[in-house]
């Protein structure tokens, strides 16, 4: 049985309806139609003949149309669909949103419900019916549609023995993985292989791209992660450096991935074999970021409404960095371009020689006299949860507890808060007439600052009176 709040609103069919008509790829992601004749769900973009508009339904969700019985269209691939991000999500809950990002990071692949639910400071009863309620799903079918279209994309994608796939994708047996993949999708996961000659070479590591919705700033994202660069952490290759690189280090899996922009709305991603049993967290990661789940041309408009249009208009698609670890920004922002610090990693990549350095190792770390105290209390204040640099932590206590440490400013807590707390609408002057002209840049006004400033510095925000 469906829920309502499965199916999308009735006010918003009509609108549905003519974006799937146009294939316009500013809702890719955003919705999903499922045609009741074949029982298939699509993208908006799908290529293949459009359905008469009563075989459609539509979802705000993969896991809605699966579970109302739909299974993904082999052509369009929900799979590689963008997420629904920072607007997408703007009428959904912030409990139901917390959940359903670390429910696609993988947070129930090991853990129960119970403790995902603790872990967001809400009973377990709380949290099922709060994604009953927003998203249409439980927390179970929503992890489950995760794990399976990631299996859908390995098998598709890659030579990965099913074995493997079945623990990329975070089941924990293989025995489980093909059940579930009968189960839902009426034939075993063999069936999505692609029939060749001979078999494929194995390779030390795998290719995987990440869709977004266009535009996107590449070289302006980048300038933003080079101006902080880890040395031996992050790397700037190929053609004018528009190749970035890096180390990651996820719970006890080490190995690095390299991102480079790719024709057709999409990045390229290479992941070392390594982190293959945390590829879920690292692919979420990966899109928080280069903040590919935004909607460029929603948070265009709405800041070119707020007299910034001349700026959009010279370079759209501004994205705002994200993190794939909190305290490592932290540290970036606040040393700069010293270190290494972190261990040493053989990559075997020219330039990839360290990990980031956790919060235990900083204070052995060699951290110059000058921000030894800021950094040893910043560390201590993470290793004892004192204060979480993560999505979906308060974002005014958070930057209140980094003043409080000694040796941040009101600035670069702001700058930390936007990037370890993904925090869109982060803005940070001392000019009271710019703050003033800001509130019409809400609730994207750390875009806004990205565009104010070609050097991507936050800090000539202080001194900068107009666009």
């Amino acid at each position: 049985m469906v829920s309502a709040a499965q199916v999308l609103p009735v006010s918003h069919r009509e609108a549905y309806q003519l974006a799937v008509d146009a294939r316009d790829r500013r809702f890719d992601g955003v919705f999903f139609v499922a045609i009741t004749t074949t029982r298939v769900y699509c993208r908006p973009i799908c290529p293949s003949r459009l359905a008469y508009d009563r075989h459609r339904r539509f979802f705000d969700s993969a896991a809605a149309a699966e579970r109302a019985g739909f299974r993904p269209c082999l052509r369009c691939r929900p799979e590689l669909a963008p997420g629904t991000g920072r607007v997408g999500l703007a009428a959904v809950s912030r409990l139901a949103q917390l959940a359903t990002q670390r429910i696609a990071a993988g947070a129930l692949n090991d853990r129960s419900v119970s403790e995902l639910a603790g872990e967001l400071g809400v009973s377990e009863r709380h949290l099922r019916r709060a994604l009953e309620r927003e998203v249409g799903v439980s927390p179970l079918d929503l992890a489950q549609t995760h794990r399976l279209l990631l299996a859908k994309r390995l098998l598709a994608d890659t030579d990965l023995p099913v074995t493997r796939v079945a623990y990329a994708s975070g089941f924990q047996s293989l025995r489980r993985f093909n059940a579930s993949f009968r189960e839902q999708y009426g034939m075993p996961p063999s069936a999505l292989r692609r029939k060749t000659t001979a078999p494929a070479p194995r390779s030390e590591s795998l290719q995987i791209t990440l869709a977004y919705r266009p535009p996107l700033a590449w070289d302006a994202l980048l300038d933003s992660l080079r101006a902080v660069a880890m040395p031996g952490v992050e790397v700037f290759e190929g053609r004018e450096g528009r190749r970035y690189g890096r180390t990651v280090r996820i719970g006890e899996h080490k190995g690095f991935v390299f991102a480079s922009d790719a024709p057709g709305d999409h990045l390229t991603l290479e992941v070392s074999a390594s982190l293959l049993p945390v590829l879920m967290p690292l692919i979420a990661g990966m899109r928080r970021l280069f903040d590919l789940d935004a909607e460029p041309s929603v948070v265009d408009a709405h800041l070119a409404q707020g007299g910034l249009d001349t700026l959009v208009a010279s370079q759209p698609g501004v994205r705002v960095p994200g993190a794939l670890d909190g305290f490592e920004v932290a540290l970036q922002l606040l040393l700069g371009s010293r270190g290494p610090f972190g261990e040493q990693f053989d990559t075997g990549v020219p330039g990839l020689t360290h990990l980031a350095p956790t919060p235990e190792q900083i204070v052995e770390a060699g951290v110059p006299p000058r921000l030894a105290a800021t950094v040893t209390a910043l560390a201590r204040a993470v290793t004892t949860g004192a204060i979480r640099l993560e999505p979906g932590s308060d974002v005014e206590a958070t930057r209140r507890t980094l003043i409080d440490l000694g040796g941040i400013g009101a600035r670069l807590a702001m700058q930390i808060v936007m990037r370890a707390l993904y925090w869109p609408d982060a803005f940070y002057t001392r000019d009271r007439a710019l703050l003033a002209r800001a509130e019409a840049w809400r609730p994207w006004r750390a875009y806004a600052a990205l565009q104010l400033v070609p050097r991507r510095d936050l800090a000539a925000l202080d001194t900068r009176q107009d666009t």
